[in-house]
């Protein structure tokens, strides 16, 4: 059984280019306003979204997308918006998978979890948190309902454990381009190659880079050796930066039509 990612990925290998995966959080800048940047990365050439699950306790989130987190959650955002806004990209005929910590799965319950990204049109989770050690409640479940396992890869991970983790995953592997926190940088790490090089070793699967991309030049560059692009940071910015919502959503269009062509220029 296949899930649209997979779709998506067997259809950008055959254009000769990496996805763009685009971030928002669900319930940011406001529960109505979230879907309107859902439908902004679709009119922009968003090949797939993630939704974040606003979480009072980040680890791997940066300043940017913690700001974010707060405002969602200040809104009163759960766990029925992370889905609606889920639903909203997948009707509007993306990918799309949810990222979230572990806490709020095993509070919302695992198995009623990963049915719930299946009955909301999602392909997945990306779960940054949780190791392989403790998956097998989340194993259980995702084999369940047919979804994909997205576990989290860094520079750090050892070479025995890299086949490990990758056997684990399904969909695509998440590689953090370097050691740290989520936001945009002015370079992206250089051991992010180097990574993606380990990584393919291990799995034929396709390995998606995130942590530090924001412009066209840095997505250009990370497509030219991965499958898939991660931006999440800069959309944010662009809405934080706005005055108002209205042209924030504007901007957030206006950048993933820039992306976009990054992507497609980066082989």
């Amino acid at each position: 059984m296949t899930t649209p990612l997979d779709d998506l990925f067997v259809k950008v290998r055959a254009e000769n280019r990496a996805a763009l995966i685009a971030y928002i959080p669900a319930g940011f800048p406001s529960i109505d306003g979230c879907k309107k940047v859902i439908q902004a990365f679709v009119d922009g050439g968003v090949d797939a979204i993630e939704i974040g699950f606003p979480y009072s306790d980040p680890v791997m989130d940066g300043p940017t997308i913690q700001a974010a987190a707060d405002t969602s959650l200040a809104q009163g955002t759960g766990a029925q918006d992370v889905f609606d806004a889920l639903k909203a990209a997948t009707d509007a005929g993306v990918a799309a998978v949810v990222m979230t910590y572990w806490n709020p799965i095993e509070k919302y319950g695992v198995e009623k979890f990963a049915q719930s990204i299946a009955d909301n049109g999602g392909s997945g989770v990306i779960t940054p948190d949780l190791t392989i050690e403790e998956s097998s409640s989340w194993k259980q479940a995702v084999e369940k309902s047919g979804i994909n396992p997205i576990y989290v890869v860094a520079p750090s991970t050892s070479a025995s454990r890299l086949p490990q983790v990758t056997s684990r995953c399904g969909g695509f592997v998440y590689a953090a381009s370097l050691m740290g926190v989520t936001g945009t940088r002015a370079t992206v790490s250089s051991g992010a190659p180097d990574l993606v090089a380990r990584i393919r070793t291990t799995t034929d699967l396709p390995i998606a880079v995130g942590l530090g991309v924001s412009t066209r030049e840095q997505v250009k560059a990370v497509a030219g050796y991965a499958d898939g692009v991660i931006v999440g940071s800069a959309f944010i910015n662009a809405l934080l930066n706005a005055p108002n919502e209205e042209s924030g959503i504007a901007a957030v269009r206006t950048l993933a039509s820039e992306l976009a062509l990054g992507v497609r220029e980066g082989r």
